[in-house]
């Protein structure tokens, strides 16, 4: 069986909030796709409540978008300490950095979650604007580093 790479991440060992490339992966007519590790919180210490996690995976949906193009996916993580962005093509660190403190400074403007209603989404009354922007503040207070472990 393949190793999932999240699972070969020391979670014991990194500080977050931080950007990691998890992988570059080549297809086989040569279109690559990076994905990356947007973590918040610290793994097994800290966890997002699920009504911010959803709020906020709502609003960098769209926040993100503005300043990336080519995103595929962006999603939470399980543990609920991050999500995940995934991109067509090579991309950096600091390019998905600058973006990610774009939107994060968007989400502390926000005055609605968007797509908040049973049309578009499956769980629409699990979601909290004032969870998402204090995350999204505490994110930015601490600092978004580019190495998951402590420099």
């Amino acid at each position: 069986m393949k190793k999932v790479e999240s699972f070969e991440l020391n979670h014991r060992k990194v500080v977050a909030p931080y950007i990691r490339k998890c992988c570059v992966l080549t297809g086989e007519k040569g279109d690559m796709v990076s994905k990356f590790d947007l973590r918040f919180l610290q793994p097994n210490k800290e966890a997002m409540p699920t009504a911010s996690l959803h709020a906020l995976e709502h609003l960098l949906a769209g926040f993100l978008r503005e300043q990336l193009e080519d995103i595929i996916d962006i999603s939470p993580m399980g543990c609920r300490t991050g999500f995940y962005v995934t991109l067509w093509g090579d991309r950096s660190h600091e390019e998905i950095k600058e973006a990610l403190e774009y939107a994060l400074k968007k989400v502390l403007d926000a005055k609605e979650v968007p797509a908040s209603n049973d049309l578009q989404c499956g769980n629409y009354r699990d979601l909290s604007l004032f969870g998402a922007k204090e995350y999204a503040r505490s994110i930015l207070e601490k600092g978004i580093r580019t190495n998951c472990y402590a420099e």
